[in-house]
């Protein structure tokens, strides 16, 4: 991520935070404006055109998302009138924006559980992992088949933010996909997400001691997603962003082993 995206990320952050009234339809609209840019070279390249004017930038969101409501033409106003590094970070950008509205719009649902529940049933069947990959199937036809799959108990939030990226995945493996809205929903939310790898299911005491003593390490609200992995010998391994603490037995001889070769 260029600097200039970092800053006008920031800015298009704030500027939704502004927002009043943010709901699931601002969230939808967004989501369609990130389509609807990123499968326009033209509209893409016009909106992050860094020697136009941001005035003029902001009468092509006016043209063409006219028929939006006043929230999601006003956040993507404030978008295109900062610079951006890449058309493709722009596209970006706004998707990201998209799915924090809906961590805004839906704050009641697990969002983040409920999005690792769904990468993990893809890790198991890899072909529905190529199903919603491929671009055969087209656009429309991949976001059906998430909203039929995601009917039982699962929030309108997370049915959104999957069905709307499997649309438009832009080369992105819908497992990376996933992880990245998990990312994002839980900055929006003030947390952090920790992965975590156990041979056996944790109990309740087990999540909430694990959950706190990681949440005082990190200084901040952290949640849990549990990966059942029957290779961790003994212990925990737990990942949060570029952080990994491995306790298990395995981690450890394999070190050892290192060691003794090395």
């Amino acid at each position: 991520m260029g600097s200039a995206t970092t800053q006008a990320l920031a800015a298009s952050t704030q500027a939704l935070a502004a927002a009043s009234g943010v709901s699931i339809d601002t969230a939808r609209e967004l989501f369609a404006a990130a389509r609807a840019v990123g499968d326009s070279s033209h509209l893409s390249g016009a909106l992050a055109d860094p020697s136009a004017p941001a005035e003029a930038r902001q009468n092509v969101v006016a043209a063409v998302f006219g028929g939006y409501s006043q929230n999601a033409q006003n956040v993507l106003r404030a978008v295109v009138a900062e610079r951006w590094s890449s058309a493709a970070e722009l596209v970006d950008g706004i998707e990201e924006l998209a799915i924090r509205a809906t961590a805004i719009a839906d704050p009641q649902a697990d969002i983040e559980a409920e999005l690792f529940g769904f990468s993990r049933v893809i890790a198991a069947n890899p072909e529905l992992e190529l199903a919603l990959g491929s671009s055969l199937g087209g656009a429309d036809a991949r976001g059906a088949l998430v909203e039929r799959l995601l009917t039982d108990g699962v929030s309108a939030g997370s049915t959104l933010i999957v069905s709307s990226l499997v649309r438009q995945p832009r080369e992105r493996r819908i497992r990376q996909l996933l992880n990245r809205a998990i990312n994002i929903v839980s900055a929006q939310r003030g947390r952090r997400v920790a992965t975590v790898h156990s041979a056996t299911p944790l109990s309740d005491a087990q999540r909430a001691r694990l959950g706190a003593a990681l949440s005082s390490r990190y200084e901040g609200e952290v949640s849990l997603n549990v990966v059942i992995d029957p290779t961790v010998v003994g212990g925990l391994r737990v990942q949060i962003a570029d952080d990994v603490i491995d306790g298990s037995i395995s981690a450890r001889l394999a070190d050892l082993r290192q060691k003794l070769v090395g």
